[in-house]
């Protein structure tokens, strides 16, 4: 059993990108600028904007922060959206989610200018990202097909079930794992599929990706699998000093010893979720996606 260590891979690609910034802006241009639309006080949302405010200032970007309370209109926030899409000092941005329930979430993907689109959500990075054309691919598939490629782990040919059907994790990952740079062969499973247990039991690469804690046990793991667990559910633990720790889908402690690589929770697939935006940011900042 060995780790694939996120923590790890998510500081060589920051140090990658920092040195990239330098570059930028040695050469006379402005440092990337990343902006980020939070709604509410959500206590996960926070987290996740506070961190990604800390990654742009690690490597050199600029941030900004859009703060709106629970009760700011649809129309309030898809012109601040339209203001954003105008402002040729904003390379990419994104909009927190969940966003509250009386505002339409898909409205405001579908607003977002598709070449500031950092998150990967807009329509068109999807197509485009379906017919293999360059996109902006959602960070956490992103960051796990990144994982797999700096292990070197082998996918040609090998099968990959992915637990979980979501268009943020489980969907793009199926698509970017069978594309002819991976060749793996893929089978999506969720909530209804049959013998779920033997379907899993056949994976090369399992991928865990359906947000409920410890789904995954050692019998639905075949000796030697790469498992990767996208699970981040927070649970009590008056053990630690916040009250509660991160678990994932996997059951760690019995699927590791069945394994060949397994990521850790926390320290895998969150880390490489951030940077995956900073490296967004990067292809937005450069026009390497839209010219």
């Amino acid at each position: 059993m060995n780790i694939i260590d996120g923590k790890k891979i998510s500081a060589e690609i920051k140090a990658e990108i920092a040195e990239e910034v330098k570059k930028l802006v040695d050469s006379g241009n402005r440092a990337p600028h990343l902006a980020a639309i939070l709604v509410g006080h959500d206590g996960g949302s926070e987290t996740y904007v506070a961190y990604k405010i800390k990654d742009c200032a690690e490597v050199g970007y600029r941030s900004s922060l859009i703060r709106f309370e629970d009760d700011v209109t649809e129309m309030e926030l898809l012109s601040k959206i339209s203001e954003l899409n105008a402002d040729p000092e904003v390379d990419g941005f994104i909009v927190q989610l969940p966003l509250p329930r009386h505002i339409n979430e898909q409205k405001i993907i579908e607003a977002i200018d598709p070449s500031k689109d950092v998150d990967g959500f807009h329509p068109v990075n999807v197509g485009r990202m379906v017919i293999g054309m360059p996109a902006f691919v959602s960070a956490t598939p992103f960051g796990i097909v990144e994982l797999i490629r700096r292990y070197g782990i082998e996918t040609s040919g090998r099968n990959c079930v992915i637990i979980g059907r979501s268009n943020i994790v489980g969907r793009p990952l199926s698509i970017l794992m069978s594309h002819k740079s991976v060749n793996a062969t893929v089978t999506v499973a969720h909530s209804r599929t049959a013998n779920l247990k033997e379907v899993c039991a056949n994976a090369d690469i399992l991928v865990a990706a359906m947000g409920v804690p410890g789904f995954v046990k050692a019998d639905m793991v075949k000796e030697g699998a790469v498992v990767i667990d996208v699970g981040t559910t927070r649970v009590e633990d008056p053990a630690t000093k916040s009250g509660f720790r991160l678990k994932g889908d996997v059951q760690f402690d019995e699927v590791a010893p069945k394994t060949s690589w397994i990521t850790p929770v926390p320290g895998g697939v969150g880390p490489m979720t951030r940077v995956s935006l900073l490296q967004n940011t990067l292809l937005a900042a450069t026009r390497a996606i839209y010219s």
